[in-house]
């Protein structure tokens, strides 16, 4: 069973960046597609950013061009760097695999506020 632990959340003004990272548990992470999810209030959980293996990125319309997937598997670890960030941005961010199929992790909280 994978464990998840993601970290990096924060208050940020609109135009701000946060870097946000997952850090994952066994020993195959490399083979695996991540992905990062967001969930605002009231809302579903929404797929905004996916790295195959082999480091190939993909992103949801909403954050194509401020947001940037990125990973470590030396370190078995995720980033999601974040820029221009907006009010709309704020969400608990969480990492998974890219077809959301583990157990989910406590997330990292983003608010985007003036």
């Amino acid at each position: 069973q994978v464990q998840l632990v993601e970290s990096g959340g924060g208050l940020v003004q609109p135009g701000g960046s946060l870097r946000l990272s997952c850090a994952a548990s066994g020993s195959i992470f490399s083979i695996y597609s991540m992905g990062w999810y967001r969930q605002a209030p009231g809302k579903q959980r929404e797929l905004v950013a996916t790295i195959t293996s082999g480091g190939n990125t993909n992103y949801a319309d909403s954050v194509k061009g401020r947001f940037t997937i990125s990973r470590d598997n030396a370190k078995n670890t995720v980033y999601l760097q974040m820029n221009s960030l907006k009010p709309e941005d704020t969400a608990v961010y969480y990492c998974n695999h890219r077809s959301g199929i583990w157990q989910w992790g406590q997330g990292t909280q983003v608010t985007v506020s003036s």
